[in-house]
């Protein structure tokens, strides 16, 4: 059979980091040693970790690697101890001693080597079961003798000399003997009593190569209509695109910008949504034309952030920390700030606010046909302003806003520029997501996705709905993401694949309590005081090699192949059009794609009873 190997072969050349080339020799030599039945994980997500390599026989056992290009000859190396006696690894360099202990590579391999045994691997026998690990260091370009004395101490600290063939420490003379018996010691085992394919399970959904940084490697594909949008403009310069859940909106206005970047335009992107920008910005990337310059090149700012910059900068910073003393919050953020913008681009008092060749603002339902009027006056003349919005995601009740007056004086004229056909979602959710919006949304903002007529391939697409009570919502949810990550007859989906969402910060931290107490990392947006949720928000994005756990406002506009969404026990109109977004997040996947939706909500339940799986949990 064929080895497994993740990412796939004709992927590594195209990492977002790249292997080096003490990396790429140590593949090889995997590659060509190892019975076909060992799996090579490079580089694997593993819970916030990133080992080098991670090798998975399902008959005997694990390995994880950590490699190093280092050149011992570079500086002067030694090790010392610190205070606390653990071992502390020293360089000299230019005559100045330093500790590099952070770096010291003993230490990682110990740490993977422990959660692999107490985490990720949770049915190996105690005790025993650590003898299934492998945990190595490889260092191909350094004398095997002088790495043996180098790290001796780090070894004996960890009692790992007690076990050598279990923690191979190996130089450029291992690998160039191709001595498998001294870079891997187990690798020639043909089976472990200790070992199993349930085992091998348990590990695979850690390693496997998550769906975002497959999509990462990927150019956008567009449509022919989408692609007009891409790489023409309108003769005024302004265009406004409507669209469906999934049907591209942002991919277009993230591969539009970067296109604008490859013309030598300055772009300036907007959003309400502060974790957006990070989908956006990793979009943009994907376009030829940007020449991978769209994180530095173009300007990325919510609404609120550009606001606040530009009355910094034109001198207007004390009657901006003014305005909270004298509006509501509502007011502040609607009216007040955004007033105080506009005159700052208007009337600097300090320097001329920068101007843009191009404004592109993404779910402009968002906004307000006031903050658009601010924006407008930092286009260049003869620039271009985009605008892309869906109505049905209408979760702030700012659509109504956008009158057919309003949008004159905004600067469009003739008729929305429209998407009808959804990409992103499985067909499965896209008849639930519209039965929804017909049953439970106003009619007057519906703008439903429709498929790809010429679409026939086949989806494996699991939506399940479980309602249960408020409180024992935490503890349901937190079984629904255990029950994801390991679906019966489903191809092995990554951990950090999956997405908690839900529109209570209370119910996500005790969700977020119950990962965390089972030793699985979560990166999340729940923190309760605003400024710290703020900081979180920032640091949110989806190559995070964690679990994602965020509320349904901040992941509007992302997508996922794995998604479990909690709603609350009250819900209003609102919140209707909050459930709407946070259904229409899943992303259609080759490998499959799940949504489980775990309602409180009584007037839901005979909504949830029409999808494919129903339960009603009482604890």
């Amino acid at each position: 059979m064929a080895r497994i190997v993740s990412p796939e072969r004709d992927q590594l050349d195209k990492l977002r980091q790249p292997m080096t080339q003490g990396e790429k020799r140590v593949f090889e030599f995997f590659d060509t040693h190892l019975d076909e039945a060992w799996e090579i994980y490079i580089q694997p997500h593993l819970n916030g970790l990133r080992p080098d390599f991670v090798l998975l026989n399902p008959n005997v056992g694990i390995a994880v690697y950590e490699v190093k290009d280092w050149d011992l000859n570079a500086m002067s190396y030694s090790m010392g101890t610190d205070q606390n006696g653990h071992p502390n690894l020293m360089a000299i360099k230019d005559g100045k001693e330093f500790s590099i202990q952070y770096e010291n590579p003993i230490d990682k391999i110990n740490l993977y080597k422990q959660e692999l045994f107490n985490i990720y691997c949770p049915r190996l026998q105690q005790g025993a079961g650590f003898a299934v690990i492998t945990s190595g260091v490889i260092f191909p370009f350094a004398d095997d003798d002088q790495l043996r004395c180098l790290f001796g101490d780090s070894y004996k600290f960890y009692r790992m000399d007690q076990y050598p063939q279990y923690s191979p420490l190996v130089g450029t003379h291992a690998l160039e003997s191709n001595n498998l018996n001294e870079v891997f010691p187990e690798g020639a085992r043909g089976s472990s009593r200790l070992m199993s394919e349930d085992l091998a399970k348990d590990l695979r959904n850690w390693l496997v190569e998550p769906e975002f940084s497959k999509t990462q490697r990927q150019p956008i594909e567009l449509d022919i209509n989408q692609r007009s949008f891409v790489t023409t403009r309108t003769s005024s310069g302004y265009r406004r695109i409507r669209g469906a859940a999934g049907s591209g909106k942002s991919l277009i206005l993230a591969a539009r910008a970067a296109e604008l970047l490859g013309q030598g335009k300055k772009v300036l992107v907007v959003t309400f949504n502060i974790t957006l920008l990070h989908y956006l910005m990793d979009v943009a990337v994907r376009w030829p034309q940007s020449n991978g310059k769209t994180r530095s090149g173009i300007t990325w700012l919510n609404f609120h952030s550009w606001c606040k910059r530009v009355c910094f900068e034109a001198g207007y910073d004390e009657e901006y920390r003014d305005l909270s003393k004298q509006y509501s919050l509502p007011d502040l953020l609607n009216i007040a700030i955004p007033s105080l913008a506009e005159k700052a681009t208007i009337s600097p008092k300090r320097v001329e606010i920068e101007k843009y060749d191009a404004v592109l603002v993404d779910e402009g339902q968002d906004f307000l046909p006031q903050w658009w009027g601010a924006l407008r006056k930092i286009c260049k003349p003869g620039g271009e302003m985009v605008l892309v919005a869906d109505a049905t995601q209408d979760i702030y009740e700012t659509a109504k806003s956008w009158t057919d007056e309003a949008m004159t004086g905004a600067g469009f004229s003739g008729s929305w520029a429209e998407l009808e056909v959804s990409y992103r979602l499985p067909r499965a959710l896209m008849e639930k997501a519209s039965d929804f919006a017909i049953q439970f949304l106003p009619q007057e903002t519906m703008n439903l996705p429709k498929g790809n007529q010429l679409s026939l391939e086949l989806e494996n697409c699991n939506l399940r709905w479980v309602h249960t009570e408020e409180a024992s919502a935490s503890e349901v949810c937190f079984e629904e993401i255990l029950k994801m990550s390991i679906a019966e007859g489903a191809e092995p989906s990554a951990f950090t694949d999956i997405t908690f969402l839900c529109d209570s910060k209370n119910i996500g931290s005790l969700v977020v309590k119950l990962l965390n107490d089972k030793k699985i990392n979560v990166i999340n947006t729940y923190h309760p005081d605003d400024q710290e949720c703020r900081r979180q928000k920032v640091g949110f994005y989806m190559g995070d090699a964690r679990i994602k756990a965020t509320t349904l406002h901040s992941f509007k506009g992302w997508e996922s192949k794995a998604l479990v969404l909690y709603v609350g026990r009250s819900v209003n109109q609102k919140s209707m059009a909050l459930l709407y977004t946070g259904l229409t997040r899943l992303k259609r996947s080759v490998e499959g794609s799940s949504l489980t939706v775990v309602s409180s909500a009584n007037e839901l339940i005979d909504y949830g009873r029409s999808w494919p799986s129903f339960q009603q949990i009482t604890l």
